[in-house]
This record gives C-alpha cells, sequence and structure tokens, in this order.
C-alpha cells in the first residue's frame, strides 16, 4: 500500500462527519428505530447514543474527543506549507516573525470557536449574565487546540511526550490530593470533586449542572493531551522513516491497544468519567480514536473506496457549521415537517418517529450537498 499522506486526508473529514452524524440527528434516529423496532441490537444502539450518567463509557461519550482527536491530526498537515516555504524540517525551526503570524492566526480561530460557543448556549437571548453558560464543545475544542499546538510549535518530540504524561499525572494527582473545601481530596462527585469547585470558584454565569460544568476550566487541561494525541498521529504518519506504511499503520493499532488497557487498569483508581476528563478516560477514548482513524485511514485514503462515504465527507467538510445549525440555531425538524409531513402521515404510528427523524437528515444533507457544490465552507 501506498502512502498518500502529502495530501489532504479525506479520512479525516470521513470521520469528523461519522462522529457528527451522530449529533446533529443520528442519534434521534436510532432511538426510534428502538422503539418502533425492540429488538437487541437497535436497543443496544439506542443505549449507546446516550451520556454514561457519571462513571463510565458508551460510544456517545467518545464523540467529543474523537472530533479534538482529528483536529490534533490535521495540525501537523496544516503547518506543512508554511515550512516547506520557509525551508525548515520541524517547526520548532520556524522563523520568529513566521510563528507570531501562526499565533495570531491560531487566537483568531480560537476566540472565534469561543464566541461560537457561546451563540450556540444562547448568548443572543440575552437572558441575563448569570443565566448564560460561557463554557461550550466548541470552545473546549479551540483551547485544547490552541494550547496543543502552542506546545507542537516549540517542543520537540520527545518534549511534547513529557508534556503529554505530565498533563495526565499531574491531572490525576490534583484530582486525587489537592483538598476540596467540605470535602476533602480525592472526592471524585460532581459536588466533591475538585474540577467541581474550581468551576464553582471561577467560571462566570450558569453552570451546565449546577454544581460543575462538563466543559469546565480544569478539566480543560486534559483535553489538550486528547488534542495532541492525534498530533502525535499525525507526525507518525508524515515522518520518514524504513517502516512501511502497513508496519505504521500497526503500530498505531498497537498504541490504540496499549493505550485502551492503560485506560482500564487507570480506571481503577481514576475512573473513566467522560464529565471529569479523567486521565483514564484520555488513554481510553485515546485508543479508540486511534482505531476509528485507523479504520477510515484504510478503506478512505489507502484503498480508495470514497463513494460511500460522500455523505460523511458532506458532514465533514462543514462540520462546525452543521453543529452550530443542528444546535438551535436551524430549526430543521420544521422545514423536514413541511416537506415530508404529508408522507409520513400514512406510515403506521408506531414507525412514524423514525421516518421523522430520517426526514430531518435528508433536509441536513441536502443542505451540506448545496453548501459543498457551491464550495462554501465555514472556515474557522
Amino acid at each position: 500500500m501506498s502512502n498518500p499522506t502529502n495530501g489532504r486526508l479525506i479520512s479525516l473529514d470521513v470521520l469528523r462527519g461519522f462522529v457528527m452524524f451522530w449529533i446533529m440527528s443520528g442519534e434521534h434516529i436510532v432511538h426510534a428505530l428502538a422503539k418502533a423496532a425492540p429488538i437487541p441490537i437497535f436497543i443496544w444502539m439506542s443505549s449507546q447514543l446516550h451520556h454514561a450518567e457519571w462513571n463510565g463509557i458508551t460510544f456517545y461519550d467518545m464523540i467529543f474527543p474523537v472530533f479534538l482527536f482529528v483536529a490534533g491530526v490535521s495540525m501537523p498537515f496544516s503547518f506543512e506549507k508554511k515550512m516547506s516555504l520557509t525551508g525548515v524540517k520541524t517547526p520548532q525551526e520556524l522563523p520568529s516573525s513566521e510563528k507570531r503570524k501562526i499565533y495570531l492566526s491560531m487566537l483568531r480561530r480560537t476566540c472565534i470557536l469561543l464566541v461560537l460557543g457561546f451563540i450556540v448556549n444562547g448568548l443572543l437571548r440575552f437572558d441575563g449574565f448569570n443565566q448564560t453558560r460561557f463554557a461550550s464543545v466548541l470552545g473546549r475544542i479551540g483551547l485544547a487546540w490552541f494550547f496543543a499546538g502552542i506546545i507542537y510549535l516549540n517542543f520537540d518530540f520527545k518534549k511534547q511526550l513529557i508534556w503529554f504524561f505530565g498533563i495526565l499525572i499531574g491531572y490525576y494527582a490534583a484530582m486525587k490530593w489537592i483538598p476540596v473545601p467540605d470535602f476533602g481530596a480525592g472526592v471524585l462527585t460532581k459536588e466533591g470533586s475538585l474540577e467541581g469547585y474550581i468551576d464553582r470558584l471561577f467560571l462566570p454565569g450558569r453552570l451546565h449542572s449546577t454544581v460543575y460544568d462538563p466543559e469546565g476550566i480544569f478539566s480543560t487541561i486534559p483535553a489538550i493531551a486528547t488534542a495532541l494525541l492525534g498530533v502525535f498521529i499525525g507526525i507518525f504518519l508524515k515522518a520518514k522513516c524504513p517502516f512501511s506504511i502497513t508496519i505504521k499503520l500497526l503500530l498505531m493499532a498497537l498504541t490504540a491497544v496499549v493505550l485502551i488497557i492503560t485506560g482500564l487498569i487507570w480506571d481503577i483508581s481514576f475512573p473513566i468519567n467522560k464529565h471529569l476528563w479523567t486521565s483514564s478516560f484520555v488513554c481510553f477514548v485515546g485508543g479508540f480514536s486511534i482505531l476509528f482513524f485507523v479504520f477510515f485511514y484504510v478503506i478512505i485514503d489507502l484503498l480508495g473506496f470514497k463513494k460511500w462515504a460522500f455523505p460523511l465527507i458532506l458532514i465533514g467538510s462543514n462540520s462546525i457549521l452543521i453543529y452550530i445549525a443542528a444546535e438551535g440555531s436551524v430549526d430543521f425538524k420544521h422545514t423536514a415537517d413541511y416537506v415530508f409531513g404529508g408522507l409520513i402521515q400514512y406510515a403506521s404510528v408506531i414507525w412514524q418517529p423514525f421516518f421523522a427523524a430520517l426526514s430531518v437528515t435528508i433536509i441536513q444533507i441536502v443542505l451540506l450537498y448545496f453548501l459543498y457544490k457551491k464550495k462554501w465552507f465555514l472556515k474557522i
């Protein structure tokens, strides 16, 4: 198999599209399907499209970190052009003037994502400062990506690894050993965790879950490690080494298995928990992120089977836009009811919710196809 890493990795768009599909409307299709045809596989799939209540893991918990991981994988490729223009081999060798331009561009992107996160949370409803939630999914993506980028630009690979392990071990030590008033140290509950305490002290506005926020301040730190893990995969793919692409893929798969096992072992002391973005969660989901990427990379970029994934490419190439739209900025359900409601009413009552959910996806895909053909993409 040849290595296509000199060009754009279509598999990254496909993987973005795959995880975003479940958020934008896919979950509703599966939930409705499980109710209409309650066979074990559909019931299990539906159960996986809910967040774990606290400790534990579901597929739905993996969507956000996989998206952040993909942003990390993209980073070494996005800086490739600047490195070639300046004649350097590593980002650390870039001239200071070029780095300043990159820093400003990264800061701009992060600020835009923060503001878009505020808007998704309802900032423009003007409900008042105390009723506005400032932590957000988009904000965490922007912040984690920004700081992972700073590390990537300024430290060689060995020091990047030190940052990665330092973040995970440091977060573990802080969460286990720094006492929280009225609770003590190592209490990993919603109210008693150090993460929740810091949110209550310093996070302005409304917290998502009253006593803590799943996209809060302190738990954004280990999210940087999630983005860094993606950076490592991007670096490894681009690296010129004696390994064939097949050996590289096997090494990535082996790394994924090691990370999953590490997460499961660490779970004994530091539970896998998406709400707290625990170090065990970073390892466990990081392993699956690598496996997801390897799967799509082989199928799409190496073997060239792309046609089946075109809907996912549509979603992945405009992932931020469809996320903002699906989170409430656009009433897709109203449009779908207007277009397909007359037909859906002839279906049996138990199947009508399924076809209604499917019609929402059709409207979203049509919109994304129109934007794709016009080459209108939300680039941040």
